[in-house]
């Protein structure tokens, strides 16, 4: 079963290689790499290359892609390589979305990998009709716990929960800086996902006398206009009466983009393929920001290390808002609860047990059912 004395071999799987468009799956996948020791990991790396890759060990096995989005050739590619490297792998952890696509790949995953065992992290469901024809991959990690009931719920056997994690180091808590403040929308142009009603909800702080800058930055979808759909945000943002509003593609240092914002507030309807629990909120909260959120039941771990507004309503978001940025004490408040309730939570050396646990678990139930070490099923 092992390459070495006490090393096994993983083949990590994403939908995209891993250098592709920024996303939970491969931050989550990234840091399971990272974090648990004695394994061998094969991944998916983007080629042509574009700067360095996220993995600095184990194998990289090429993909071409154009943008490292994971369009169908992408998925092709990375489906025919991970049947072939499955052969001579331990343990597949998927690090998968369940989107429109799963329930297909999902009756596919005997062909694809044999017998052998696979886990599989779920960052989040794009809509609970999508498991109706779904069947697990093996053992299921979901981010919440109201995830992991739904996918039970939906014959998801053994699902186990591990929420994210965050490197602190990378993360240090800030002082909040002076001067007009910033609010930041971090997400995407999906519908109710959250931008439009962050616009909304800043119209209604800045109606009850609140001043600052509005700050959006916005991630695509394969097949969107960027360009029109960030016309449209502004457009929304001028018939509410907001005149200090960017709207930003790509950010590069999200680092610095939070440690210049006050608050973050992220009121989605529903959080669509976006992590049950979204890194950037955890980021936010590890730098020392306070944050808004809707009142959606995966946010239930974050407990009072938050404010939450009903889901949907922007008048009682907006209120929040004014009056956070009047009350500098309760913000400072919330900024060290946050940052501790990070610490406690979402570190990773909990996030890296936990997982290690589960591989030691699922690499050594396999190995008492027969299968040859290293052969083919």
């Amino acid at each position: 079963m092992s390459t070495g004395p006490d090393r096994s071999r993983v083949l990590l799987l994403t939908s995209s290689p891993l250098e592709g468009g920024e996303g939970a799956d491969k931050q989550l996948a990234a840091a399971v790499a990272d974090g648990v020791p004695g394994m061998e990991f094969t991944w998916f790396t983007r080629w042509p290359a574009r700067g360095r890759p996220r993995l600095a060990h184990g194998r990289r096995i090429p993909v071409l892609s154009r943008d490292g989005v994971p369009h169908v050739s992408e998925r092709l590619q990375i489906a025919v390589a991970s049947s072939a490297l499955s052969r001579r792998t331990d343990l597949i952890h998927a690090v998968l979305t369940i989107g429109s696509a799963f329930p297909r790949f999902s009756r596919l995953r005997r062909h694809l990998f044999g017998d052998r065992p696979v886990i599989h992290t779920v960052p989040g469901v794009m809509d609970p009709r999508f498991l109706e024809r779904a069947r697990p991959l093996g053992v299921t990690i979901a981010l919440s716990e109201a995830t992991a009931q739904t996918l039970r719920a939906a014959g998801f056997g053994d699902v186990r929960v591990i929420p994210p994690a965050v490197p602190l180091d990378r993360w240090p808590q800030r002082p909040r800086r002076t001067g007009t403040p910033t609010v930041l929308f971090a997400g995407h142009y999906d519908p109710g996902g959250g931008a439009s009603e962050a616009i909304m909800s800043a119209a209604v702080a800045a109606r009850a006398g609140a001043r600052f800058r509005l700050a959006l930055a916005m991630r695509l979808r394969p097949g969107q206009d960027e360009r029109s759909r960030a016309a449209g945000l502004r457009a929304l943002a001028r018939r509410e009466g907001l005149s200090d509003v960017d709207v930003y593609g790509h950010v590069d240092d999200m680092p610095g983009l939070l440690d210049s914002s006050d608050v973050l507030l992220f009121p989605p309807r529903a959080l669509g393929g976006k992590a049950d629990v979204p890194l950037t909120v955890l980021e936010a909260l590890a730098t020392g920001r306070p944050v808004i959120l809707s009142d959606l039941p995966q946010f239930a771990a974050l407990s009072d290390a938050i404010l939450r507004a009903p889901v949907g309503d922007c008048e009682r978001a907006g209120l929040l808002l004014a009056e956070l940025l009047d009350q500098p004490l309760r913000w400072e408040a919330l900024a060290a609860r946050g940052r501790a309730v990070v610490e406690e939570r979402f570190g990773a050396g909990r996030f890296a047990k936990q997982y290690e646990q589960v591989y030691r678990e699922t690499i050594g139930l396999h190995s008492t059912t027969g299968v040859p070490e290293g052969g083919s099923t």
